[in-house]
């Protein structure tokens, strides 16, 4: 058994890089070589663009791991032929033709309701006052507050991207359900990793899962990534 030694990290939309910081901080004492895409979430194609442009960048093979939107993108970008594997963190999972709108259109009876503003502009953010309760309910309020207030605009044209090739349908896919999650259903995310054949954990946490629960999360890359 070889052990990848790249990861290559996507955040989904409203936030940027910054909070794969204590997954960035276990990884890299680990001795991987751990890279950030800061996808500018304007549309797919971009994000895409993006993340391909850091795997070029790579000397071997490469996890690669998205959270929320940010499976979107790597369920395209993984076709990249260093990715031996993908990773989705509380993340959405589209199959061909399928893009974020086609998978939040139809929710689950009951299932909370993310406080997505009106777009403006062609861009959308969360209300600030319901952030903390529906993005990041396990995170201290200080901590919220400045993923509230430095949120990034999420461009309407992201959500609409389609995938083309799901990646997950040829290489080794992972899912981690965020069991307390008000953004991604948590039976919508059990459903995504069942449709992925991915080797499915669960943990208690919010949509901020990457963020509030790190340990987990890179212990589930780390099991990607020994083949």
């Amino acid at each position: 058994m070889s052990t990848i030694r790249n990861v290559v990290l996507v955040h989904g939309g409203f936030v940027d890089g910054s909070g794969w910081l204590g997954v960035h901080r276990r990884l890299t004492d680990d001795g991987f070589n751990v890279k950030i895409v800061q996808n500018p979430t304007m549309s797919l194609e971009g994000d895409v663009e993006a993340t391909r442009f850091i795997l070029d960048g790579l000397d071997g093979p490469a996890v690669l791991v998205g959270h929320s939107y940010g499976g979107a993108v790597i369920s395209e970008a993984g076709t990249h032929p260093a990715v031996q594997a993908l990773v989705y963190i509380a993340a959405f999972a589209p199959d061909k033709g399928e893009s974020v709108n086609t998978l939040i259109a139809d929710p689950p009876p009951g299932a909370p309701v993310p406080p997505i503003l009106p777009p403006r502009d062609g861009f959308l953010f969360l209300d600030r006052d319901k952030f903390h309760h529906s993005f990041a309910a396990d995170l201290p309020a200080d901590e919220a507050a400045f993923l509230a207030d430095s949120q990034v605009p999420w461009g309407v044209g992201a959500l609409a991207g389609a995938v083309t090739e799901p990646a997950w349908r040829h290489k080794p896919a992972f899912y981690l359900v965020a069991t307390e999650d008000r953004m991604i259903p948590p039976p919508a995310q059990r459903a995504m990793a069942s449709r992925a054949g991915a080797v499915t954990v669960e943990a208690i946490g919010s949509h901020a899962i990457y963020a509030s629960q790190p340990q987990a999360v890179a212990d589930l890359i780390r099991q990607a990534a020994s083949r």
